[in-house]
């Protein structure tokens, strides 16, 4: 029975929190405007931030040192963002960028502290000076295991309290525990000293031996309890630092870069929101409207999570959207085969959810999963790409399954019950996928074989024998400071002709030009240039500018990709992989499942870095973003056809009706492969095409990726598994 009223209603309020959503996003609430996009935290390449430069105090580090300060200070960076840069230039300083805060001295303040804690017994602490004065400690903050902020109940003011929990290790447990046996019977003090000033001295009224300890150091916010967690866990730096230079830098892509990517994605929004209305009629529309919901709370969450957003976390959000209209497809094919058995359209409808809960779960479980591993081994980009894309899994599966649901459902009790509002799922006949199976394998092999050969010649004719074209995220480069006179108008087509005239000398495109905050100076970054190449720089500069040679400096820099980030990179992926091939393994109850689809991941990544070689596109850590961009959207794109298998085999699972299963799998998802590649397709065809230089390199060989993506999970996947499975059915005969 058809409720009008219940089915209004629910229209009502998803367009009524589409609508909060809208103004929040658009406008915001009170004076600061809390939850706009404006006061999105953006990261470097977007809006812009901090640059600090620290000296080395003391004698020349060790390379061991220098790199454990390096290390020390990135997470330091990464309290403040997630996508904080740390590297080295060539006089041996440490260079900090931190994207999305603009109050230098406050990040200098922060950074500089010790991160030193000391434990003190009460009798061996001296306050008279008015400071902090001993000479022995009970543990200090190598003792430390782990620190943790929470919240507990003030027992007295029954109120909530901030606090930070610590565990010792074995050394820190048993000297606590001495410590606080011989004071508990006076009720001494043990004074907890941070940074030189004692931030709590609780009385010890017992024992403390379990290895555990609480600071309540009058916190007021759980931010500042997790700061000093944070500083705490990271511990003392191995060498002492000097701030010599602060400033504020504006967006290293431009505001030409950011508004042209804006406009094609929304573009590409406009176009897969048409496309989805034409093909699939009234489910269209709802899945339309469930999409423009996705947006509006990614957008709010992005802001109360404060979360940074850069070009990477732009293709997760690509990447969710692909797969947030992926479910709808699924869905909406299945409703449609319904509706092709006669069943009516609201059977139909609740038959379809039900039939594609499979292949939806399965299919973002193994992204997130891969997601929730970046995000706790990676670190700078990688784990800004994974915080992003979790957060989408999450709303995207949400939208697809209730919200584009409880709209088919109002739709239908309004009065839209008829069929052709729905469509018809068209038989087709199945395709021989099995039987051309060489030619794809073939095809495949062409493209193994064409990359190793094409990063063999790049090896060969690139000086320093690189395989790629690194940029100077991998490589590290040459940064240029450069002030104009005063009425030089640093405007887009100043920086454009600077970006063609570093761009031609350092025979590279990755350029990257900001403007310095308080000067009239800009930023510029390119790859490692000689001696020559630099002074044909400032000779152009001087003539061309009118710049004072006085002001233009310019030094080497290290890579902002560390060793120990690509290492935390590749590691991450590598143990994701192993996830969701165990995840696979467990849900299709079948390892050829899991390897099969691996094989095919590894297969479009290599599609993609052959794209890289041929076209000498700058390697960065958009690469990084890129190819964890794929890894999601294959293993999506691969779940939903051997879904479909394993669903036929409970009806055939014969060795000779395998062909028959697999081509008729194909067949009858095909029309999901295509779709849904086509709607990712549209959005980053527009960023390729309206983007500038910078969005292009990335736009490019994510659009290889997408490509080859839904080739392999058509051409490749099920047909590898056919393949195996034979093995395996023709080794079970042998043994009998």
């Amino acid at each position: 029975m058809k409720n009008k009223k219940k089915g209004l209603l629910h229209i009502i309020v998803i367009l009524a929190v589409i609508a909060l959503c809208s103004f929040t996003t658009l406008v915001g609430f009170t004076k600061a405007h809390k939850g706009s996009a404006r006061n999105i935290k953006l990261g470097l390449d977007l809006a812009g931030g901090v640059s600090i430069t620290y000296d080395v105090v003391g004698d020349k580090p060790t390379d061991a040192e220098l790199k454990d300060t390096v290390t020390m200070m990135q997470k330091r960076a990464e309290v403040h963002s997630t996508e904080s840069s740390v590297v080295t230039d060539e006089k041996g300083r440490i260079v900090i960028d931190i994207p999305g805060v603009d109050d230098a001295e406050k990040v200098l303040s922060d950074l500089g502290k010790e991160g030193s804690l000391d434990f003190v017994a009460q009798d061996d602490m001296d306050l008279s000076s008015g400071k902090p004065v001993y000479t022995k400690t009970i543990c200090t903050g190598k003792d430390i295991k782990s620190a943790e902020a929470g919240t507990t109940q003030d027992e007295s003011t029954k109120t909530k309290k901030y606090v930070v929990s610590l565990k010792f290790k074995s050394k820190g447990t048993k000297a606590f525990a001495t410590a606080t046996e011989e004071a508990a019977p006076s009720h001494k003090m043990i004074y907890i000293v941070y940074d030189g000033k004692v931030i709590s001295n609780p009385g010890v009224t017992e024992a403390i031996t379990n290895g555990e300890a609480q600071i309540s150091g009058g916190f007021k916010t759980y931010d500042e309890a997790e700061e000093l967690a944070s500083y705490i866990r990271i511990g003392a730096l191995p060498v002492e630092l000097k701030a010599a230079q602060s400033q504020v830098v504006g967006a290293q892509l431009g505001l030409d870069a950011i508004q042209s990517s804006l406009l094609a994605g929304a573009i590409g929004f406009g176009l897969v929101v048409l496309f989805m209305i034409i093909f699939y009629r009234l489910p269209g529309l709802a899945s339309s409207i469930a999409l423009v919901f996705y947006l509006g709370l990614m957008l709010v969450a992005l802001n109360v999570l404060d979360i940074t957003l850069t070009l990477p976390g732009i293709a997760g959000i690509i990447l969710n959207i692909g797969m947030a209209v992926d479910a709808n497809v699924i869905i909406f094919t299945r409703i449609k085969e319904e509706l092709a058995k006669g069943k009516s359209v609201q059977s139909g409808i609740k038959i379809g959810f039900d039939k594609a809960l499979s292949a939806i779960v399965d299919g973002n479980v193994t992204t997130l999963i891969a997601a929730a591993v970046l995000y706790v081994k990676g670190s700078g980009t990688v784990k800004g790409f994974a915080t992003t894309l979790a957060l989408g899994i999450i709303l995207s599966m949400f939208t697809a399954l209730v919200i584009t649901k409880l709209l088919l459902n109002a739709m239908y009790s309004l009065g839209m019950d008829d069929v052709k509002y729905f469509g018809v799922e068209k038989p087709r006949k199945p395709i021989h996928f099995v039987e051309n199976r060489l030619k794809f394998f073939c095809i495949s092999g062409a493209i193994i074989l064409a990359c190793v050969v094409t990063l063999g010649v790049n090896k060969a004719s690139r000086c320093g024998g690189n395989i790629l074209n690194y940029g100077l995220d991998f490589l590290g480069g040459t940064t240029y400071d450069i002030t104009f006179p005063d009425k030089t108008d640093l405007n887009a087509d100043l920086k454009s002709d600077l970006e063609k005239l570093f761009s031609k000398t350092a025979k590279s495109n990755d350029v990257v030009i900001s403007e310095v905050a308080g000067r009239n100076a800009l930023s510029v970054k390119t790859v490692e240039l000689n001696e020559k190449q630099r002074n044909t720089l400032n000779a152009t500069l001087e003539k061309t500018y009118g710049v004072d040679e006085k002001n233009i400096e310019n030094q080497n820099i290290s890579a902002s990709v560390s060793d120990d980030m690509k290492s935390d990179a590749v590691t991450a992926v590598v143990i994701a992989v192993i996830c969701m091939l165990i995840y696979i393994w467990f849900r299709f109850k079948d390892v050829i499942f899991a390897g099969s689809a691996v094989l095919a991941l590894i297969h479009d990544v290599i599609a993609v870095i052959l794209v890289y070689g041929l076209t000498k596109i700058s390697v960065g850590n958009t690469f990084i973003a890129c190819m964890l961009t794929i890894v999601g959207y294959s293993i999506n794109a691969t779940i939903v056809i051997f879904d479909r298998i394993r669903e036929n085999l409970q009806v055939h699972s014969s060795e000779e009706a395998l062909a028959e299963v697999v081509n008729e799998s194909i067949t009858q998802t095909l029309t999901r492969s295509i779709n849904t590649s086509l709607t990712t397709i549209i959005t980053v065809v527009v960023l390729a095409i309206l983007g500038v230089d910078s969005v292009k390199d990335f736009a490019i060989p994510l659009l290889a990726g997408f490509i080859c993506g839904g080739y392999s999970s058509v051409c490749i996947t099920g047909t590898l598994w056919y393949s195996w499975k034979r093995v395996q059915f023709k080794r079970k005969k042998a043994k009998k």
